[in-house]
């Protein structure tokens, strides 16, 4: 029997603790040299912010015909290509201030990181804070893009940045700092603070690609990628099954449920020719029906122990309901009431039981053995992707209103029709 090759052997002499300790020791450390690469850019881009540069003047231009030189020797002239507003000659306390704004606002952030870090789920906490870095990253190289030639822009960006980057140290330190014990503790962290270094160089190398053609890119690309890395950091949360998908029906089912709150009571008042008072008023049964929707809803999913079901069932009659009610105008009183009931039911249902009981299920479910921090950091994905359709609903209500109140049902019904649509790509009924 041949033997075993020494790779092979030493791949499988690892137990399960020590791959995970390999695992975090590799993650923490690419996280980190990331926020040391997005913060990089600015000094590789100061000498892009105030500069001469020399225009060559050709033979046979006014400037060169004027001067004692002869008529076929070019003529170089020196000129300012400095960036407003560091084309001043204080140019050097301004690129200070950038730097003071970014290394202020992240000393006094850092006493106030932990604190907070320490009451919310690590994982969540970092992912959150390198995506809003590498956002205010970009925008430091949007102003290029955008043509800004604010200083209070730059400083306020830097500020920003200076705030979201205190996430970072103490949660990679907290992760590295609980799997490896006292032992041997000065090693793996003399190698692991590398990534300091690293990150500085893989920053340098970037940033000056793109700094005498483009200097925007040299923050944008950083800002990428450090982005990316906050949101790789945070796909464990969203690989339970059943959260992309219930996340998913609930940002269309808030789009809906938030598009009635803004502006059913507008609605109301062009459609069946009311006053804002009783429009109000009439505006309310709607939650009214959400309330019951939301018992009912909880009833069945409990009963059939499917809330994916339960959810899809709601989601299927709410379309006609939707269609229904959008044809108000020409209803009396009575059918406007029953259809506000029946619509605030069937929307609001799916959207409760979402955001209570199946974010409990999930948040408790067997996979994540017992982890108490989980239950928060669940319900957060989901409710905070719901909250983008929360947000979406009423701005395309405004916008697509003035072609007509059609439209705003006719986008209603597709929402519902989406979210029913997410609903059945749930294998696993919770």
């Amino acid at each position: 029997m041949a033997p075993v090759p020494p790779g092979i052997r030493l791949l499988v002499s690892f137990n399960r603790s020590q791959w995970y300790k390999a695992l975090t020791f590799i993650l923490t450390f690419l996280l980190y040299t990331s926020f040391h690469l997005s913060r990089k850019p600015i000094s590789i881009v100061k000498s892009e912010l105030h500069k001469n540069c020399t225009r060559v003047t050709q033979p046979g231009d006014v400037a060169s015909s004027s001067s004692q030189r002869s008529p076929l020797t070019p003529l170089h002239t020196s000129m300012d290509c400095s960036w407003k507003p560091f084309d001043k000659k204080n140019y050097k306390q301004l690129l200070g201030a950038m730097d003071y704004s970014f290394l202020c606002a992240y000393a006094v952030g850092m006493y106030l990181s932990g604190i907070i870090g320490e009451r919310l789920p690590i994982r969540l906490y970092l992912t959150v804070g390198m995506v809003t870095s590498g956002l205010f990253t970009c925008m430091f190289g949007l102003g290029y893009i955008y043509n800004i030639h604010n200083l209070g822009f730059y400083i306020f960006v830097q500020v920003l940045n200076g705030l979201v980057q205190t996430t970072g140290w103490p949660s990679v330190v907290t992760c590295i700092g609980n799997w490896f014990g006292k032992g041997r503790r000065g090693l793996i962290m003399g190698l692991w603070n590398s990534h300091t270094s690293v990150g500085n160089i893989l920053g340098s190398l970037i940033a000056g690609y793109w700094v005498s053609s483009n200097w925007g890119l040299s923050f944008i690309v950083p800002g990428i990628i450090i982005a990316a890395m906050g949101v790789s950091n945070g796909v464990w949360c969203f690989s339970l099954q059943g959260v992309i998908e219930f996340s998913l029906c609930l940002l269309f089912a808030k789009l809906v449920s938030y598009t009635f709150l803004f502006w059913l009571p507008l609605y109301i008042t062009k459609a069946a020719h009311l006053n804002a008072k009783k429009a109000g008023d009439i505006s309310t049964l709607f939650d009214v029906g959400g309330i019951a929707g939301g018992i009912l809803a909880g009833v069945i999913s409990d009963k059939s122990g499917k809330s994916a079901t339960t959810c899809a069932f709601m989601l299927l009659l709410a379309a006609p309901t939707l269609y229904g009610f959008s044809m108000i105008s020409e209803l009396g009183m009575g059918p406007t009431i029953g259809m506000l009931l029946l619509c605030g039911g069937l929307v609001n249902g799916p959207y409760a039981l979402i955001t209570t009981a199946v974010s409990a299920d999930l948040g408790t479910h067997k996979s994540l053995k017992g982890n108490a921090r989980a239950l928060s950091t669940v319900t957060a994905i989901i409710d905070g992707t719901g909250s983008v359709g929360a947000a979406l609903g009423p701005l395309l209500a405004g916008l697509l209103s003035a072609d007509g109140w059609d439209q705003v049902f006719y986008m209603l019904m597709t929402a519902d029709f989406l979210a029913l649509l997410v609903s059945f790509t749930i294998h696993k009924h919770l």
